[in-house]
């Protein structure tokens, strides 16, 4: 007979259900504490719901808990490689995440400690003076441009402009920003995020704190 493997890599479902009971909480306790309904607390302990990054803050801050916690990419021993995850990404699910610039769709989040970071982007700005501030983080980071056009500004080169189909891989400890190339109202792009050292999620989320 063959054996089910218990999966390495708990869900934020999972991640709620042990807090849960370790403070021998019900759910009503923890909607009351968090501020979160009862039925979407129950849909994500189900895995059929994941939270946007505003309900990620608000739990991690009312219960008291680190945004790392949530999604466990850090303070972990290591272990050995996992050779059968997968994950199917679907917008529905994303932890969706709105600036002034960008609006993020982090996908395929239920997988914990993941070495990338696939992010579904809409850009809005349209100019480096309305983007401000050029960002940096760890690791580096592929950009896909899915449709419309993008125009690429880096502290060390020149901007470049992309067009549906074309791409950059940068060093995202460079100075980097993206915007709408001219004449183009809105881009979605693909990109993908990786890092050798832990808390690439938390440098991530705190570029929108």
């Amino acid at each position: 007979m063959a054996t089910r493997l218990k999966p390495e890599h708990p869900t934020l479902g999972a991640l709620l259900r042990q807090l849960r009971a370790r403070n021998s909480w019900t759910l009503k306790e923890m909607s009351v504490r968090s501020g979160i309904p009862v039925s979407t607390l129950s849909k994500v302990e189900h895995d059929r719901l994941t939270l946007t990054y505003d309900k990620l803050l608000q739990l991690s801050q009312r219960l008291n808990i680190r945004m790392s916690e949530l999604f466990a990419e850090n303070d972990s021993p290591a272990e050995a490689p996992v050779t059968a995850r997968r994950s199917i990404g679907d917008l529905d699910r994303a932890v969706r995440v709105n600036t002034a610039n960008y609006d993020y769709y982090y996908l395929c989040t239920e997988l914990r400690r993941k070495r990338m970071i696939p992010v579904l982007t809409r850009v809005r700005a349209k100019s480096a003076e309305e983007f401000g501030e050029l960002v940096h983080h760890s690791g580096e980071e592929f950009i896909y441009v899915v449709s419309g056009s993008i125009t690429v500004h880096t502290e060390f080169y020149d901007p470049v402009t992309l067009e549906a189909g074309e791409s950059i891989y940068i060093d995202s400890n460079m100075g980097h920003g993206y915007v709408t190339g001219e004449g183009c109202d809105e881009a979605v792009i693909l990109g993908v995020c990786s890092s050798a050292e832990d808390g690439l999620m938390d440098s991530l989320m705190n570029l929108h704190g």
